[in-house]
């Protein structure tokens, strides 16, 4: 079951940065190879959710044990930004699609 977790957490993460590799090309000129700027962008805005979601359990008092006692080999809470950073260039391309 950890198996099939981890191959479609890599699935996800190989599609999120070739959807935002495709969002960059139309935004600007690259300085870099869009596969190291889209995995950058992916990582960074999984380390953003990620602060963002500890500080809002830490403010809201939620204890640690719900969690972080778990059977799988990522913390939970990590793996839940690093989901909602997968989604989030496939929500957004939706988004630009809504409002046309």
């Amino acid at each position: 079951m950890q198996a099939l977790g981890l191959i479609l957490l890599a699935l996800g993460m190989v599609m999120s940065v070739n959807e935002r590799r495709l969002l960059l090309m139309w935004r600007s000129q690259p300085t870099s190879s869009p596969l190291s700027t889209g995995l950058a962008q992916l990582v960074g805005t999984a380390g953003g959710i990620y602060l963002a979601l500890e500080l809002l359990f830490s403010f809201l008092k939620i204890p640690q044990d719900w969690w972080s006692d778990s059977v799988f080999v990522v913390e939970p809470l990590a793996l839940i930004s690093l989901f909602l950073a997968i989604i989030q260039p496939f929500v957004i391309r939706a988004w630009m699609r809504f409002r046309r």
